[in-house]
Formats: C-alpha cells, sequence, structure tokens
C-alpha cells in the first residue's frame, strides 16, 4: 500500500533542475534513495549529478556475470574519477548453478520464457535484494527510449516495490545525453561508439543500424512487445 504523498513529492521538486530535484529527495528520505547504473550514457549523467554534489545517494550496479569487459572498465573509471565505490549485486549462485546445469548457457535464446528466466535470476532477484530498503528508486530511463516509455510519468508509484522511482532525465533526448557526457570528461562505455546505444548482458545486446529503434539493440530476436526484462514492471 502506497505510504508516500506523491502529489507533495511532485510539488516540492515542480520547476526544479534535476540535480535540485534529487536533493530534495535525498533530504526527505535520508538513507533510503537508490540510483541502479547500468553505466550506459544516461546513468553516467545521473552518477555525476549524484557524485559531483555530493547527494545522500546510493549508487549500485548490478553484475549478471554476462556483461561486456567495457562496462567493467567503465565501473572502474567511474570509480577512480569520482574517487567512489559503486555497490555492486551478483545473482545467486546456487540460481545461475542450477540454471547453467539444467538448461545451458544459451536458453535465453530459445524461447521468451527462458529469456525472462535467465533476467529473473540475474537481474529482477538482485535488483529485489538493492532495493529492499529504499523508499525512493532514481532510474535512467528516458521517453524516447522505447514505446512502452513514451508516457511514462517523471514520478510514478512502483507497486511491485512498494517505492516511488523518480526519472530525472525522463525528458533528455539522447543528444543531450551525449552532450553532457562529452562536455563535462564523464567515464563512459566505449561500446556506445560502435553503435550500441542500450548496452546490457553480451549475449542480448548488439549494435544498432541507422534508424533502427533505441531498443532495437537488445534481444532482437524476440518481438518488440516483449522486450522489457522485468526490471521495471509494474
Amino acid at each position: 500500500m502506497m505510504n508516500i504523498d506523491i502529489s507533495s513529492l511532485e510539488a516540492a521538486i515542480n520547476g526544479k533542475t534535476e540535480i535540485e530535484a534529487l536533493a530534495i529527495l535525498a533530504d526527505t528520505f535520508p538513507g533510503k534513495v537508490v540510483f541502479s547504473s547500468s553505466l550506459g550514457y544516461e546513468d553516467q549523467v545521473i552518477t555525476d549529478f549524484i557524485l559531483k554534489n555530493k547527494l545522500d545517494i546510493e549508487i549500485f550496479s548490478l553484475d549478471t556475470g554476462r556483461l561486456f569487459n567495457e562496462t567493467y572498465m567503465t565501473l572502474q573509471k567511474t570509480n577512480n574519477r569520482y574517487d567512489a565505490k559503486l555497490k555492486v549485486y551478483y545473482p545467486q549462485t546456487d540460481s545461475v548453478e542450477a540454471l547453467m546445469s539444467t538448461k545451458g548457457p544459451l536458453s535465453f535464446y530459445e524461447s521468451v520464457e527462458n529469456r525472462k528466466e535467465c533476467c529473473y535470476i540475474r537481474k529482477v532477484e538482485p535488483l529485489n535484494r538493492a532495493l529492499k530498503d529504499a523508499k525512493i528508486w532514481i532510474t535512467g530511463i528516458r521517453a524516447e527510449q522505447s514505446g512502452n516509455r513514451h508516457d511514462m510519468p517523471q514520478l510514478e508509484w512502483d507497486e511491485a516495490h512498494q517505492l516511488v522511482k523518480f526519472h530525472p532525465i525522463m525528458r533528455w533526448t539522447f543528444e543531450e545525453v551525449k552532450n553532457y557526457v562529452k562536455s563535462n570528461g564523464i567515464p563512459y562505455n566505449p561500446l556506445h561508439d560502435k553503435g550500441f546505444v542500450s548496452i546490457g548482458c553480451a549475449p542480448c545486446t548488439r549494435a544498432i543500424q541507422e534508424g533502427e529503434d533505441f531498443r532495437a539493440g537488445r534481444w532482437w530476436w524476440e518481438d518488440e512487445s516483449k522486450k522489457e526484462c522485468g526490471l521495471h514492471a509494474k
């Protein structure tokens, strides 16, 4: 059951800059605001907001065990740049061992159900642990990333996790994100320079071609309507 007045929060952050809004949320819910980073362009912008301004927001990342080496490099460079230590969550060892032993390393190509099972084990369950005591979940979601996200509000109640989600750069364009990263010298995943827009697990991510949808490089063998991993399910 919702125990946070979203209308009051919306009024408090209305007209504020992204950094000011993040600071208000951090001050309102001390120690209860977290940011999930996949170390992509968008998340590096928000990481810069938080660390440069020393906001009381914990930054964490999910290591699925199937990430690109370039993603690990970006994590290390980010920690070095800001003298920080981003928290990392891993999937439960027993669950990964059971999946690999019974279905093999590439079961996610065989069916949507298998892919969602893999996503649950490697991403959703660790995320649930990361959000366990949080009141506010910050994300790098942008409206233009997919049709599913086009009409998302900037501040919303997440029924599944019983907390409020805030998407500070929801209305930013991809060009605005890139320009901010480049102009501020923020470390970023070099795969972005090779046509990778949305970067997840290596077996499930490819570069996109000019004119393709932002999410076309994720789970490209599936129908567009199924291209969510469960992290942002209602």
